[in-house]
């Protein structure tokens, strides 16, 4: 009988450590911005107001990926990933830039967003994948930088 009210009282002490573990969707997530920090990108938490008009809600705050523009680019641009491999701008029309397209077309289908401004370029991305994915965002956030 002791033994019993010992462990039920180990258990009970015990068991909040548990909910400090990381679950396995955390773990993946932080080994995802390990790697990403190990090839150099450069990742924040921002929050986001989303466009109504997307068919599936992104959450905020995103991820965001960003590496800074070289040189002085004028240009500025924001696309939104609307479904995969279909790219529109705020006004919903489809991304025809033949220089943008190629490197759109190589991302995972959860990248919600990418945009240029005069020094960064940035991507929003739901983190649900592999280093390959990592790979690709990395390359393309080059390509454009």
């Amino acid at each position: 009988m002791t033994v019993w009210i010992v462990v039920s009282i180990l258990v009970v002490v015990l068991s909040p450590l548990a909910w400090l573990r990381p679950s396995r969707h955390q773990s993946g997530r932080m080994a995802l911005r390990m790697e990403a920090r190990r090839i150099g990108l450069a990742m924040q938490l921002a929050p986001q107001e989303w466009p109504h008009w997307l068919k599936q809600e992104p959450p905020s705050p995103c991820a965001q990926y960003h590496r800074p523009r070289r040189g002085r680019t004028p240009d500025t641009w924001s696309y939104w990933q609307l479904e995969p491999g279909v790219w529109v701008n705020q006004w919903q029309e489809v991304c025809v830039d033949e220089k943008l397209l190629p490197h759109f077309a190589t991302l995972p289908a959860n990248v919600y967003k990418v945009e240029a401004d005069r020094q960064m370029v940035t991507l929003y991305w739901g983190e649900k994948g592999e280093a390959s994915d990592l790979q690709a965002i990395d390359k393309v956030l080059k390509a454009l930088a």
